[in-house]
């Protein structure tokens, strides 16, 4: 069910159906019964939903496959078993192993590989606002909570009364955290005219078998249509390469002559070439034509830009030479200062993670702007599963996303996750959107997901420590008792 409600599909139902039927096959089940029953589970669900990554490594699509599977079936195993006929709280800790196995994997391995994520598949359903307060781990337990909800209530005859006031205690407490994400909005400060650039062109293709002169040229002959003055010009990541410095070079005049021509700053993801590796950033051009900031990309693409453990893989698989060298990470605050408003920045891959994000949202970033590149990829998966990130951001952090891909999807989405606008793929198109800007910061954005963390870990982990005080009491009377006769 769960691969169902994947990006692109998008059904948000699919995930509450799914929690509450593992929920259901998990009652009654031994430790190694509940292990092999979520290591299916992860095979099927992720097996399905990465097939995406075979295209560029199948070694590495069957080893993440397996990995995710492996931690899903661990968390899975902590859920509690039946005792004595009676399910003792497994109920309600299964929404809470799948927060645990969401947090895990946007850490782990290689810093963090939230794909897919669970949450990704709630931006368009009814849980998504309580991002604002808890984030999208928050999201995924809330509507865990609500499929897990439809077990207790089909089973409420047979249920015993505490089980019955735990679910009504759940039901209050997800009603209560939809509440409080509603007035945990951020505030207007006016609104920003801005062009978002998309070139088109082919898909499917790596980097080093395209020149990229073409991708350059294909952006600006779209940029150099547009028709009066924005506050703004946002093309997509990797649109200019160089050698060494962007700042001298033809590319860096011929962006000035933009940004001069519509009198409009002009922000550009650039790819800086060096000899012990290459730099990707975004670059912003003042409507003078100067270079007025640049943020670097600070969490990198795994096998993407850069390859783990190159000198082992090397010796196995030539693949390593799509990706000939390493991105160097950067550093700084995701945030650039324009004459439009001070700007948050998520380079591609950066959209994942909530932390990259918030880092310029709290730091005073109005806007975030979302300058990606997917076009290395022939189907809509990882297109679509960016598109649904940069719809939790803007829920969580309370802040338009402005997203401009070489290829698509480019798209405008509004502070509550809703998508304005969305361009198709492989296609040209210029999204030119009137866009709220946002200042103040939501629940989440101060709290980021230590509380959520936290309870978690203690609700989880609450069911075998009360069985085992339950245990020990029993012992204990039958002690003092002393032996029948």
């Amino acid at each position: 069910m769960w691969a169902l409600g994947a990006p692109p599909r998008g059904w948000w139902p699919m995930l509450p159906l799914g929690a509450a039927a593992l929920t259901a096959a998990l009652r009654s089940r031994g430790f190694r019964a509940r292990l092999a029953l979520g290591a299916l589970t992860g095979a099927i669900f992720y097996t399905a939903t990465l097939t995406w990554l075979s295209d560029f490594t199948p070694v590495g699509y069957a080893a993440v496959a397996l990995l995710e599977s492996m931690m899903l079936a661990l968390a899975v195993a902590l859920v509690p078993a039946a005792n004595s006929g009676r399910w003792a709280g497994g109920w309600w800790t299964t929404p809470l192993a799948l927060v645990v196995v969401e947090a895990v994997q946007a850490r782990f391995p290689f810093g963090g590989f939230p794909l897919p994520s669970l949450s990704l598949s709630q931006p368009g359903g009814p849980f998504a606002p309580v991002a604002a307060f808890g984030g999208s781990l928050l999201v995924t337990g809330v509507a865990a909570a609500a499929g897990v909800a439809l077990v207790a209530a089909c089973s409420v005859r047979r249920a015993r009364r505490h089980t019955i006031l735990s679910a009504a205690a759940a039901v209050a407490v997800v009603a209560g955290l939809l509440g409080l994400a509603r007035i945990a909005q951020t505030d207007p400060a006016g609104t920003l005219d801005i062009a978002a650039v998309q070139g088109g062109g082919p898909r499917g293709l790596r980097a080093v078998f395209t020149d990229p002169h073409d991708t350059t040229d294909r952006q600006f002959a779209v940029a150099e249509g547009i028709e009066r003055s924005p506050d703004l010009v946002l093309l997509p990541e990797n649109v200019i390469t160089v050698e060494g410095p962007i700042s001298g070079t033809a590319e860096d005049q011929r962006t000035a002559d933009l940004a001069r021509q519509l009198a409009a700053p002009v922000l550009a993801g650039v790819v800086e070439r060096y000899d012990d590796g290459f730099r990707n950033l975004a670059v912003l051009w003042d409507r003078a034509g100067d270079i007025s900031g640049r943020y670097e990309k600070e969490h990198r693409v795994p096998f993407g830009e850069y390859i783990p453990a190159r000198g082992i893989l090397a010796q196995l698989t030539e693949l390593t030479q799509l990706v000939p060298k390493d991105a160097i990470p950067g550093s700084g605050l995701a945030r650039i200062d324009s004459s439009a408003a001070p700007l948050g920045i998520a380079i591609s891959y950066e959209v994942l993670f909530a932390d990259r994000v918030r880092e310029g949202a709290a730091g005073g970033g109005q806007i975030v702007l979302v300058p990606t590149n997917a076009a290395s990829y022939v189907t809509d998966e990882v297109p679509a599963i960016e598109l649904a990130a940069a719809r939790m951001r803007a829920i969580e952090f309370g802040r338009t996303v402005v997203q401009a891909a070489p290829t698509g999807y480019s798209a405008v989405v509004e502070p509550d996750g809703g998508v304005r606008v969305r361009s198709q793929l492989g296609a040209p198109a210029l999204l030119r959107e009137q866009v709220s800007l946002r200042t103040g910061q939501t629940i989440y954005a101060r709290a980021a997901d230590t509380p959520v963390l936290v309870l978690s870990g203690l609700l989880l982990l609450s069911a075998p420590a009360w069985r085992l005080v339950r245990t020990r009491r029993t012992r204990a009377l039958a002690d003092a008792s002393g032996p029948g006769i």
